[in-house]
């Protein structure tokens, strides 16, 4: 990096605090702990912010399953196994997704009980995950239909805390409130709430968060929403992930807002690495400069104003022109004209 210059990529950031620290940068211990912290100051400054940084800003879009109730089933009482006549449970429909999904729900005809679908096999076979307790069927009715959909791989949280659609049709309930209020699924239909769920790990430390709507859609439709991502960094081929890994990786926080970074792992190595009060000084700086930032990233945000009430000057100005309901003056074709 060149010592004129802010810094860049991981590299600059974390010669830039070691320097700032004033260690040796040929100690490989100075240069492991300084990019822990470059990566610490990242997350901090993001933590709290990150729906007022438009650079952390996403688009997502979701597409609701459509109801599936084709052919007939058979399941005995105390059995999982679903047999079906008829159906096409394993085939894509016109929009490429299955008709029946492991996940989904279904409720067949004389029980009121919501099933999840744990497995499909084939189009005539498909896993319930508990026992079915009602009345064995043979060639009985059945709907299915999904209320849980999967968000983006890097949905932190969504943009905006009230309301998950782009068109603000679709309000966020608190999750405790929406398992509450909403415990049993009588129909699907028009969507009216939603709440957003973490689901168990699956495989993989991927953490998997998802949707659940009430009342399930009927229909296939397409949801765009807006969500803060959980990638803060991007490597050199433009690649996102969720924090510095590389020399050459990048902060998507813009160039001119980078050394804010860096004083905030600086307020951490002063504090955990020295115990100086000098972690105070970066602390303060970095606030201002945070805060100076936040003021000049929220274009278009309402603010407080002062707006003087003109209304009687307005009402009192009007009344030397009128008498009564009859206007005292005309306008006409070359001069205003006054009436006596």
């Amino acid at each position: 990096m060149s010592s004129v210059t802010q810094p860049t990529t991981f590299s600059d950031l974390t010669g830039d605090l070691m320097s700032r620290a004033r260690v040796d940068s040929n100690q490989t211990i100075n240069t492991v702990v300084a990019k822990r912290f470059i990566n610490t100051g990242l997350y901090d400054m993001h933590l709290g912010n990150g729906e007022r940084f438009p650079w952390s800003e996403r688009q997502g879009r979701l597409l609701t399953q459509a109801t599936y109730s084709t052919g007939t089933v058979t399941v005995a009482q105390g059995a999982v196994a679903v047999v079906g006549v008829g159906s096409a449970w394993n085939t894509a429909n016109a929009f490429g997704v299955n008709n029946v999904r492991a996940g989904g729900k279904i409720i067949f005809s004389g029980d009121d009980t919501v099933y999840e679908v744990a497995s499909v096999s084939s189009d005539l076979a498909l896993t319930l995950t508990d026992r079915f307790r009602g009345t064995s069927l043979s060639a009985g009715g059945y709907s299915y239909f999904e209320d849980e959909y999967d968000l983006a791989a890097d949905f932190l949280k969504p943009l905006d805390k009230n309301r998950f659609d782009g068109r603000g049709a679709i309000p966020i309930m608190d999750r405790r409130e929406f398992r509450r209020r909403f415990t049993r699924i009588a129909s699907t239909g028009e969507i009216v709430a939603c709440a957003i769920f973490d689901q168990a790990f699956d495989g993989n430390t991927t953490p998997r968060r998802r949707v659940r709507f009430y009342r399930p859609p009927s229909e296939a439709r397409y949801i765009a929403y807006a969500y803060v991502t959980s990638n803060l960094a991007v490597t050199a081929a433009g690649v996102e992930q969720a924090q510095l890994l590389n020399d050459t990786d990048e902060p998507i926080v813009p160039l001119y807002a980078r050394h804010l970074i860096v004083l905030k792992a600086l307020e951490h190595w002063y504090r955990d690495k020295k115990n100086d009060s000098r972690s105070q000084e970066a602390k303060a700086e970095y606030v201002d400069g945070v805060t100076r930032l936040l003021g000049d990233v929220e274009v278009g945000a309402q603010r407080p104003r002062l707006q003087p009430d003109v209304t009687g000057y307005v009402r009192r100005a009007r009344t030397p022109y009128r008498s009564g309901r009859t206007r005292k003056h005309v306008l006409g074709t070359g001069f205003d004209e006054i009436l006596e």
